[in-house]
């Protein structure tokens, strides 16, 4: 009977130890699980305010050199595939248009080197002749040079450059450095070479039909479908209700009450002593210029556009995600208020959109493109007298496009571990003289 009873203390003993391990060991795994997450968001906050000092940094830097920006210089790209159409390309498709030019390429180059040897010895002399330049090609005998687009012929090593020869919409090459223990990338973007998303609530009733069928040409190329675009009319129709988008600005004056900043002082004739007259209101006739109105559109609109105003996700889905290209609606849709589209810069899809307010709009495009290769338009009389059978409906276009890019934006990334940090200034430029139109950091 006490054998028994010894058994069932011990049974008891046993199950007690075992429930006081397993809550021991609970205890000991949910403290472990609420160190380690403090671990990590202590270093989250570590590494956002490296990231976040570094992303500052930069955008001060870029602030303070904005002056020697110079006036982007565009290349030109004869014998090379344009940018235009790369959007809606697959990467397989993309591959076999490189490996195409590639090929066009050698058979240039072998065709080029077989004359040289002719002229070779035919002129013994040659070694003193002036360097040979075929076709806007220096160093043509080089092997290695392939269309100024690369310095391979290998086709998986080839990129298809942009209007300023880094790829599309960039105006340099990005610039990457460190900041302590934060990695920086600076990147400066051609906002002219995209969709101007103020066109689709500017105030002008007569465009209108043209503004829709535009909006939707764009929207049909970048696969975006009937609701989203419905969605996005429905939110820059909220935005339009706060500021209209105007595209034309005039100089106005108006007439403001100022108060004068110091009062006046007189005497009583009757007692002989002084009192004070408080300030008196006046009449100022102030006047706007028509460039700090479009200053002040392209502040609003940037805070507007980059709001929670406009849902950007469902623009930013990517239709096209490899190695060297990501695609979507969002990279090419101009959201700092640019008023204008840089035919020398714009893609097919976004030249159509802004010659639907003159029509032939697809011909017109494909004729710039064609032609802005070999070497680009320098005015707009340029493109009139290059298209002189659609001059009617370029003139209908003029106020729409430009062969001169002023707004850009300048993108400065940090990250520092697994945190990061970004700003975005968007500036004009006119000649020398640069503005600042919003900087926008997330």
């Amino acid at each position: 009977m006490s054998s028994r009873i010894q058994y069932v203390r011990d049974g008891i003993a046993l199950l007690v130890t075992l429930v006081l391990l397993v809550v021991l060991s609970t205890l000991m795994f949910t403290l472990s699980i609420r160190m380690s997450a403090q671990r990590h968001r202590d270093r989250y906050i570590i590494d956002y305010q490296a990231a976040r000092y570094a992303c500052d940094s930069a955008v001060k830097y870029a602030l303070a050199t904005l002056d020697d920006i110079n006036t982007p210089r565009l290349v030109e790209r004869p014998n090379e595939p344009d940018f235009s159409d790369l959007f809606m390309l697959n990467e397989e498709q993309y591959r076999e248009l490189l490996a195409e030019w590639t090929a066009q390429d050698e058979d240039i180059l072998s065709a080029e080197s077989r004359r040289n040897a002719e002229r070779e010895v035919s002129s013994p002399n040659s070694a003193d002749s002036a360097p040979n330049d075929v076709n806007g090609f220096n160093d043509i005998n080089d092997a290695n040079y392939v269309s100024g687009f690369s310095d391979s012929n290998d086709s998986n090593s080839l990129t298809v450059r942009g209007p300023y020869g880094p790829l599309w919409p960039f105006v340099t090459e990005p610039v990457e450095f460190e900041v302590g223990s934060a990695k920086v990338r600076i990147e400066i973007e051609d906002e002219n070479a995209k969709y101007p998303i103020g066109w689709v609530i500017m105030d002008e009733r007569e465009v209108r039909r043209e503004v829709t069928a535009g909006f939707e040409t764009f929207c049909e190329w970048m696969e975006v479908n009937d609701v989203q675009i419905d969605s996005l009319k429905e939110q820059l129709k909220q935005i339009s209700k706060i500021k209209p988008f105007k595209l034309d600005f005039k100089a106005i004056s108006r007439i403001e009450k100022q108060l004068v900043k110091t009062p006046t002082t007189s005497r009583s004739r009757r007692t002989g002593r002084s009192r004070v007259r408080p300030a008196q209101p006046r009449t100022v006739r102030k006047t706007i210029s028509a460039a700090e109105q479009i200053a002040k559109q392209s502040a609003d609109f940037a805070k507007l556009c980059h709001s929670s105003l406009i849902d950007t996700e469902a623009l930013a889905r990517p239709t096209i995600i490899s190695e060297s290209r990501k695609e979507s609606a969002l990279k090419y849709m101009g959201m700092w208020a640019s008023r204008r589209v840089n035919i020398n810069t714009a893609p097919r899809h976004v030249l159509e959109a802004a010659f639907t307010f003159g029509g032939d709009a697809d011909k017109i495009a494909e004729e710039i493109i064609q032609r802005r290769r070999i070497t680009p338009f320098t005015n707009i009389e340029d493109l009139r007298q290059e298209l002189f059978r659609y001059s009617d409906s370029i003139r209908k276009c003029e106020k729409y496009i430009t062969t001169v890019s002023r707004v850009f934006t300048i993108k400065v990334t940090a990250v520092s571990g697994v945190a990061k940090a970004s700003a975005i200034i968007g500036i004009t430029k006119d000649g020398k003289k640069i503005l600042r139109i919003a900087v926008i950091s997330s």
